[in-house]
């Protein structure tokens, strides 16, 4: 078994470091894993898929080996990627001032997020008089699934102007902060009575 990690949105849960905690855990008790850490949410070059995919081998001839299949799949999927973006981030991780700068700015962003999901969890239950979506408030990250069916997803498009993708997943940090009651009250609204 070799444990593959996904650590794309570090900084949106707990903060930065916190984050991290879990996985430098893992890494200290197990000899090999693969990690993907992305960059493209946390320094806003989503567009051009920012990150690094780290193996850990047992060996160093292990680690090489896996390195160069990794290599020959991308170099199948793609010739010669974008930099650009993966430039900046350089940048700004290379200089102290800049790298505390973003570190700030993530971290303004993370409380921006539990706020949202807070005071819409809360307008969720005022709107629909019941605790159904309380875990929205709980859940970490820029994005929830809320529950609504792909029928349902079309009549809040149609009927209210909001738009999710079609397995009810919406987009926290794209919540209107001073809407939050009108759009809670679309949700319960079309998802608690029949369509006509």
């Amino acid at each position: 078994m070799l444990p593959f990690i996904d650590i794309a949105y570090q900084g949106f849960g707990e903060g930065l470091e916190q984050d991290a905690a879990g996985l430098r855990s893992i890494f200290a008790r197990i000899p090999e894993m693969v990690i993907a850490a992305s960059c493209s949410k946390t320094f806003g070059v989503y567009r051009d898929r920012v990150g690094v995919a780290v193996i850990v081998g047992r060996t160093s001839t292990q680690s090489d080996v896996a390195v160069a299949q990794l290599l020959g799949a991308a170099r199948s999927l793609y010739s010669m990627p974008p930099d650009h973006g993966a430039a900046a981030v350089r940048i700004v991780l290379e200089d102290a001032a800049l790298r505390a700068d973003w570190a700030i700015e993530l971290e303004g962003m993370r409380r921006r997020m539990v706020n949202l999901r807070l005071s819409f969890a809360e307008a969720l239950q005022r709107q629909s008089n019941s605790t159904r979506f309380d875990f929205i408030a709980r859940q970490r990250g820029m994005f929830s699934r809320i529950g609504a069916t792909a029928e349902q997803v079309e009549r809040l498009r149609k009927e209210h102007a909001i738009y999710l993708v079609e397995d009810g997943r919406i987009n926290v940090a794209g919540l209107p902060e001073h809407q939050l009651d009108e759009v809670a009250r679309a949700f319960v609204t079309v998802m608690s009575k029949p369509s006509s």
